[in-house]
């Protein structure tokens, strides 16, 4: 009798530890899940940071008169951007293979950078040297051209002619078909499974 009550016992203090346990388990998801920001929160962030890189696009200085020193500078800027762009984009994308759930905002504004961040810098080369695009003479041009060469939809009506805009040219090709191409493809991949897994079954 006796044994049979410790037996009891027992189990019931292994019973009331599971239950402990798993009401753990079930607070600590409850909490991420109130951590994790809502869909309207990461879209309202995400939209803000996309408008602030088109306000930054436009209000860049850049000048036929500038002098040397500014040029470098710019020149040095807009590496350190391309560099940080880089790894942030790949924490994006290691962070999405890693929790499919997580949020696109992140992948969005960096395909938005990359896109802004080679215009601007196509536009510097026309603006400081000319002679080395046809008929690239203003920012929207410079997007516009930089959204053609990475949709692969090239007119002919804005061009590189030079060999530093074409070697440019190259790294941009390059950079887009590496990197935008395989985000914007995972971006676009990650919200189609989205909206199939929110679907109502048939």
């Amino acid at each position: 009798m006796g044994e049979s009550q410790g037996v009891l016992s027992i189990r019931g203090r292994a019973l009331r530890h599971n239950r402990g346990v798993a009401s753990d388990i079930s607070d600590e998801s409850g909490s991420a899940d109130a951590r994790r920001p809502s869909a309207k929160a990461v879209l309202r962030r995400s939209g803000l940071t996309c408008l602030a890189l088109l306000v930054l696009y436009f209000a860049v200085p850049i000048h036929s008169g500038s002098d040397q020193l500014t040029i470098l500078l710019q020149v040095g800027l807009s590496i350190a951007a391309l560099i940080a762009l880089l790894f942030g984009l790949k924490n994006q994308l290691l962070r999405q293979l890693s929790s499919p759930n997580a949020p696109l905002g992140g992948l969005a504004v960096g395909v938005l950078g990359g896109l802004l961040l080679f215009a601007l810098i196509d536009y510097a080369v026309a603006v400081y040297a000319p002679a080395e695009f046809h008929d690239l003479k203003t920012r929207i041009d410079a997007l516009y051209f930089a959204m053609a060469t990475l949709l692969t939809v090239g007119f002919g009506d804005v061009s590189a002619q030079g060999q530093f805009a074409r070697g440019l040219l190259c790294v941009q090709m390059l950079f887009n078909v590496a990197v935008l191409a395989t985000t914007g493809s995972l971006l676009a991949r990650q919200i189609g499974a989205r909206v199939q897994r929110r679907r109502p079954p048939l």
